[in-house]
C-alpha cells in the first residue's frame, strides 16, 4: 500500500481549495498551481486570460491510511458548485472550472462513481459538470499564491469568499480536521 498519494483538484480559485485542504487530517501538503492547459510554465496572468486552457488547481499530497480519496472528494463536492460551468461565484472563466485530475485508474473510478452517486441522489438542482481527466504536468503557481489565506486572512477576497468555505469545512467536517 502506498504511503502517499497525490490528488489534483480544480474548484474555482485555488486560494479556496488550498485553504480548506490545509486543514484536513491526512493531507500532508497543498500547493496552488495550474494544470490541464497547453502552455508550459504558465504565469498567473496568462492563466487568467483564459487562453492557456489551464485550470487553477490545488495539488494535495495525502496519506491514504488516514484519509481516502473518496473522503477528499466528499469535501471537494461540498466546498464548491460542481454544476456551474466555467465559474465559481464571481470568478468566471474556464480557468475556474470544476475538475478532478486523476493520478491512477483507481482515482478515476472513484471520481466517476462519486459523480454518478451524487447525480443519482439529486443533491444538486442541476447535473454535475466536473471534468474527470488524467493528470497532466502540474505547474506550481507563483510564490505569492502559496499559503495565501494563511498569510492574508483579512484581504477582502479571503474574508468574504475563502473564510466562509473554511468555516463550512470546519463545521461540516470537524471529524476530518487536522490537529491545529
Amino acid at each position: 500500500m502506498a504511503e502517499q498519494e497525490i490528488a489534483t483538484l480544480g474548484a474555482g480559485c485555488f486560494w479556496c481549495i488550498e485553504a480548506v485542504y490545509q486543514e484536513m487530517q491526512g493531507v500532508l501538503s497543498v500547493e496552488s498551481g495550474y494544470m490541464g492547459g497547453r502552455v508550459d510554465n504558465p504565469t498567473y496572468d496568462q492563466v487568467c486570460s483564459g487562453a492557456t486552457g489551464h485550470v487553477e488547481v490545488a495539488q494535495l499530497v495525502f496519506d491514504p491510511a488516514v484519509v481516502s480519496f473518496r473522503d477528499i472528494l466528499e469535501v471537494f463536492f461540498t466546498i464548491h458548485d460542481p454544476t456551474s460551468l466555467d465559474r465559481q461565484g464571481n470568478d468566471v472563466g474556464s480557468q475556474y472550472r470544476s475538475a478532478i485530475f486523476y493520478h491512477s485508474p483507481e482515482q478515476k473510478q472513484t471520481a466517476e462513481a462519486v459523480i454518478r452517486e451524487l447525480d443519482a441522489e439529486r443533491l444538486f438542482s442541476r447535473p454535475i459538470v466536473t471534468e474527470v481527466r488524467p493528470a497532466q504536468p502540474f505547474y506550481r503557481a507563483e510564490n505569492y499564491h502559496q499559503d495565501y489565506f494563511r498569510t492574508h486572512p483579512n484581504q477582502p477576497y479571503c474574508a468574504y469568499i475563502v473564510a466562509p468555505k473554511v468555516k463550512k469545512f470546519r463545521e461540516r467536517f470537524a471529524h476530518r480536521r487536522a490537529v491545529p
